[in-house]
């Protein structure tokens, strides 16, 4: 059950009027909200029938959708007990006696370089991206964490940094630490350090990524490659507020700020048993999610032009764009995002519109023509197999998802979002 949302892009209104002592109304500007009876929840419900996590609001892709997280009674509006749903408000539903309002909330719409100049290296002027640095220009306001999502190659390690600079911390350290390109058997070290002769090798202490961030921030990039054994330590680490170093007797405090980052639906990673469930709501205080070039092909005469002015900055060369390569530009996919971008124009420079033609917007080209590392080029293999799969499967089943979702042996909600995130749905009758 989906509806046309409208005023997504500023806060909004929640308001409970049955089922708590106190009635409260709240005014929430955050990329997503989690409702329930735990404690560490945004909206705190008292009712037996409230699950811990009941439900969540999240703002995805210009929308406003609530849905509910598994929960033991389910969340239900109009009478009907929905999974997911689009909000357009003001709208109500229900959990065990608690009924919810929601409805959009005005917001504040000075120019976001104006109050925050450390996002401007975020190029966009797109509805996608203007909501997004919008976000993160608040949530920079504050200590929450942060959760950034997005496919590789669409900026989350500069919406970071760009959050870090915008913050009170920004005279602080930032710290990054790439979960997954760092083997199983360090990155407990490279986190929480280690004292000489904890392990094999340790010749010397070594303070980890924690302590080198006090005062400022770490951004630990790939949080969804982090081994699950280790998901433990790091969520004591997050509430305890201190680490202990490998063979260390005594924890050291810390005062940092955490910033994480995936490429994954953690949401859908801790559903199966991937990702602790109390560490994502730890990490996802809120949630940011950074839109693929593809979704916002308006910028790419913003962003090309970035790179030709930096490009004319380290060189001293005059570099105007060419409305040729903006046109052969506007057709791509871009699998790679804003990095494959980046390449591309690169190459123009340095070869022409021939050796361009190395390198077309396709996910199967040569990695090695592309100048890409291994990690990037896998990804783009994935999302070339993964378009080409639903497509096909789409066509097999005449643009039927039901049946198409059922032949392919997967959960029919999981192949709509796939289908979203592809743009392959908006093409088709379900």
């Amino acid at each position: 059950m989906r509806n046309v949302a409208t005023g997504s892009g500023g806060g909004f209104r929640l308001r409970v009027q049955l089922g708590l002592a106190n009635p409260r109304e709240l005014v929430i500007d955050e990329q997503r909200i989690v409702i329930g009876s735990a404690e560490d929840v945004a909206l705190v419900l008292h009712d037996p029938g409230a699950s811990p996590h009941h439900c969540e609001i999240v703002r995805e892709g210009g929308q406003v959708i609530l849905r509910d997280l598994d929960s033991r009674t389910g969340t239900w509006l109009g009478g009907v007990k929905i999974r997911e749903v689009v909000l357009a408000g003001p709208v109500r539903w229900r959990i065990g006696c608690c009924e919810i309002v929601f409805d959009a909330a005005p917001c504040d719409e000075a120019a976001v370089d104006e109050r925050v100049p450390a996002l401007r290296t975020l190029v966009g002027d797109s509805a996608l991206m203007r909501t997004a640095v919008e976000r993160l220009a608040r949530i920079a306001e504050r200590d929450t964490p942060l959760l950034l999502e997005g496919e590789s190659g669409t900026g989350k390690e500069l919406a970071a940094q760009g959050v870090h600079d915008a913050s009170g911390r920004a005279r602080g350290p930032f710290v990054v630490v790439d979960c997954g390109s760092i083997a199983r058997s360090l990155i407990e070290s490279e986190l929480f350090g280690h004292e000489r002769g904890a392990y094999t090798g340790a010749n010397q202490a070594r303070d980890g990524a924690f302590v080198n961030a006090r005062g400022g921030t770490l951004f630990l990039d790939e949080i969804g490659e982090l081994d699950l054994d280790l998901q433990p330590r790091l969520l004591g680490a997050l509430e305890r507020r201190e680490v202990k170093p490998i063979g260390g007797a005594r924890p050291v405090p810390i005062d940092l700020r955490i910033i994480a980052a995936t490429n994954r639906d953690l949401h859908r990673e801790v559903a199966r048993g991937r990702f602790r469930e109390d560490l994502y709501y730890r990490l996802a205080v809120a949630r940011v999610r950074l839109p693929p070039l593809r979704e916002r092909l308006e910028d790419l005469p913003l962003l090309i032009r970035h790179f030709l002015a930096e490009h004319e900055r380290a060189d001293g060369l005059p570099r105007p764009l060419d409305e040729l390569l903006l046109e052969r530009f506007a057709g791509r996919t871009w699998p790679g995002n804003i990095r494959e971008l980046r390449n591309a124009v690169e190459r123009i420079i340095t070869l022409g519109f021939d050796g361009d033609e190395t390198c077309p917007g396709n996910a199967l080209s040569s990695p090695a023509a592309c100048g890409e590392p291994f990690k990037i080029a896998k990804g783009r293999v994935i999302e070339h197999f993964e378009r080409e799969y639903l497509s096909s499967m789409l066509n097999w089943k005449r643009g039927n998802i039901t049946a198409a979702a059922s032949a392919a042996e997967m959960d029919r909600v999981h192949m709509v979002r796939l289908l979203d995130r592809y743009g392959l749905r908006r093409k088709r009758e379900t």
